[in-house]
């Protein structure tokens, strides 16, 4: 997102720097205390600025953290087209966006780069108190599932495992699977933890 022209809010002026520094201590504060334990105010006193600055730069809370994280796309907005046939057949339709996205050679390095940050022990509550609750619980909310803070947790374990061992780590035979046979390998498991009966 590029800075905002004209007018300037906060104590300091809106340049990349403070933008920088906006960001730099939001990660710092999301990866010590977690989504929840966070706040604009605190992010804002941190940098120097004020409160509305932040706002004005990023918008919500979960724009900025998804900001911070530096991710090379929207998760919410890729997903969006995924959702809208409902729960059934959700699975699939979430795979092959995913693939669609990780496969992208242009993505794929910058992809790369949030998860070996996340995988720093430092930074665990990015994903814990971070990302599940910004963006992969609401996944659940949208498709109208039941009790998504209970599902949603297990398909985010069949996601970051193929992210790991295919992306990162390149573990064959995932790495050089087809992205048919890895739909056709992971959806029926994923749409289990959407909809199926669970233990």
């Amino acid at each position: 997102m590029s800075a905002p022209t004209g007018a300037r809010r906060g104590r300091r002026p809106g340049t990349p720097d403070t933008r920088a520094a906006i960001l730099g201590s939001a990660r710092d504060l999301f990866a010590a205390h977690g989504f929840g334990g966070t706040t604009i105010r605190a992010v804002a006193t941190a940098a120097g600025v004020d409160a509305s600055l932040v706002h004005h730069y990023f918008g919500t809370k979960d724009d900025l953290f998804l900001a911070a994280l530096d991710i090379p796309v929207d998760p919410r907005e890729v997903i969006a087209p995924a959702l809208a046939g409902g729960p059934d057949g959700a699975g699939e339709r979430f795979l092959r966006v995913f693939l669609s996205v990780w496969d992208d050679p242009d993505l794929r390095p910058g992809l790369l780069a949030v998860v070996r940050g996340a995988m720093d022990p430092s930074a665990h509550r990015l994903l814990s108190e971070g990302f599940l609750p910004v963006v992969i619980e609401p996944i659940g909310v949208a498709l109208g599932i039941d009790d998504p803070g209970h599902r949603m947790p297990l398909v985010a374990s069949q996601v970051i495992g193929l992210i790991l061992l295919r992306y990162a780590f390149e573990v064959e035979p995932l790495a050089s699977m087809s992205a048919e046979r890895v739909v056709a390998t992971y959806a029926p498991t994923i749409q289990r933890y959407l909809t199926g009966p669970l233990p």
